[in-house]
């Protein structure tokens, strides 16, 4: 008889939700816009902020009229494998506009982001259309595991 596994579930700490996402770089920011969309972005999760490029598109547009949004991070092995944290926070472009505090956020924000592609918004950028970069301030982070035990559902382990 096959060994049976049982599903768990259970809260991630602080500190494994932010291993999570600072060990991915594509999650999926919800926004709304005249209904509540969700689209897929690269990002980089460094010093508690989350640190996006896109391009000028309905996510932006959104933005100017509300800044809060939803932004998930997954990571699956299985149907009951798998962890997933969910971000709300508040999202702003960072854009050199003049002031020494605004040059120095947008150079943080560049430069994180380069750790995951060197070469952006420079001569050669693979991307060179995505010319917006994003941060998102975190408001609050919940994470959520299921994991499948060695012990059977049901009864004593089948001798292999």
């Amino acid at each position: 008889m096959a060994a049976q596994f049982t599903p768990t579930f259970r809260e991630l700490a602080r500190a494994e939700a932010d291993a999570i996402l600072a060990r991915n770089h594509v999650g999926r920011m919800a926004f709304v816009h005249e209904r509540v969309d969700i689209e897929p972005i690269h990002y980089v999760y460094a010093n508690g902020v989350i640190t996006c490029r896109t391009a000028w598109g309905t996510k932006l547009e959104a933005l100017r009229h509300q800044h809060a949004v939803a932004f998930e991070v997954d990571e699956v092995e299985g149907p009951f494998d798998w962890r997933s944290v969910v971000v709300h926070g508040l999202a702003y472009i960072a854009e050199p506009t003049g002031s020494e505090h605004e040059e120095r956020v947008y150079q943080e924000s560049l430069a994180a982001l380069r750790t995951l592609m060197p070469g952006a918004l420079e001569p050669g950028d693979p991307a060179p259309f995505r010319t917006v970069i994003l941060r998102i301030h975190i408001d609050a982070v919940h994470g959520r595991a299921a994991s499948t035990s060695a012990g059977p559902a049901a009864g004593p382990a089948a001798d292999a």
